[in-house]
């Protein structure tokens, strides 16, 4: 099944983590562009910040602030074709950060750079909870022949509290919360598989024992080469993720039942999120070719913990 969407913003420096606003604007992270960005209904493109390094995921939060996973930088390959590709850990990196931006006058400050004396290492991706805090995943850093063991996080907006929840977890990316709250969802990029997690208090997760790596339960794992990167859930309950190389938009039932696959034109097919009338609008980013799309989805997203994403 193809998706079939239609550009609304293209020439974008590998776009990620769209959130869908009440006026019809789009905000994304260009990771390349170390910025974040508003793409109009029309289609025009205004910077809301240079944050520099490589903004990555990004919620709005209860207070109406933007938060953006910085995941300190790539360095990038770009082949014949155009299209753009990260590579590894940028020459310049030095830690990963969770930032906080005013979308009105773009004044960015350092929320988090580590937790318990422990230096964030690549931030990816975003969630508020009914509470008003957020959890997000950290992927770590690959640089010559390491790679850094990735963790979640849950933390306050006001600088209170950062908490490790899950450690080691295997390059997590996308997270994402069930409709009732009670469940956490994370993907892992490098195994193509997705973690579920009961939520039993705040910023606290149950623990499955060995033989689970994580203490999550596991419930897909895909076969063959590709890739999972962020996810969003559906208001009914279903998780639909992004997937690399293979090319589109997986979609799980909340038991873990492969519902449908809908393929997208390129091999980074990196972010989807929901909006518009009645949540029934995918905006879905072609990171590679630096495009940002909306795809008329046949289900209603679920409305997000935030007060500017389009809910009517």
């Amino acid at each position: 099944m193809q998706l079939k969407g239609r550009d609304l913003a293209t020439g974008l420096a590998f776009p990620e983590g769209p959130i869908a606003l009440a006026d019809g604007s789009i905000i994304v992270v260009e990771i390349a562009g170390g910025r974040l960005t508003r793409v109009s209904p029309s289609g025009k493109k205004h910077s809301i910040a240079e944050l520099g390094g490589g903004p990555n995921g990004a919620a709005i939060g209860p207070d109406g602030k933007c938060y953006v996973c910085n995941n300190g930088g790539f360095s990038w390959h770009k082949d014949d074709r155009n299209f753009l590709r990260p590579t590894g850990r940028a020459e310049d990196y030095t830690t990963g950060r969770i930032e906080q931006v005013d979308i009105e006058t773009g004044i960015v400050s350092v929320l988090y750079d580590s937790c318990d004396g422990i230096p964030l290492k690549g931030p990816n991706d975003i969630v508020f909870d009914a509470a008003g805090g957020f959890w997000f995943t950290d992927l770590g850093k690959t640089y010559g022949r390491l790679m850094d063991r990735g963790a979640v996080y849950y933390a306050r907006t006001d600088g209170s509290l950062i908490r490790e929840v899950i450690f080691p977890i295997m390059t997590p990316n996308g997270i994402g919360l069930s409709p009732d709250g009670r469940t956490l969802y994370v993907t892992e990029t490098e195994t193509s598989r997705i973690w579920s997690f009961a939520i039993t208090g705040e910023g606290q997760v149950e623990k499955l024992p060995w033989p689970s790596p994580n203490g999550g339960k596991l419930l897909h794992g895909l076969p063959g080469y590709q890739r999972f990167d962020s996810l969003a859930v559906e208001a009914g309950g279903n998780i639909c993720v992004a997937t690399l190389v293979r090319a589109g938009i997986s979609v799980f039932s909340p038991s873990g039942d492969l519902v449908e696959f809908r393929e997208a034109p390129e091999v980074f097919c990196t972010n989807i999120c929901f909006g518009g009338e009645g949540m029934r609008t995918a905006f879905i980013t072609l990171s590679g070719t630096g495009r940002l799309i909306a795809v008329d989805w046949p289900r209603a997203g679920l409305p997000l913990n935030d007060l500017l994403t389009a809910h009517p």
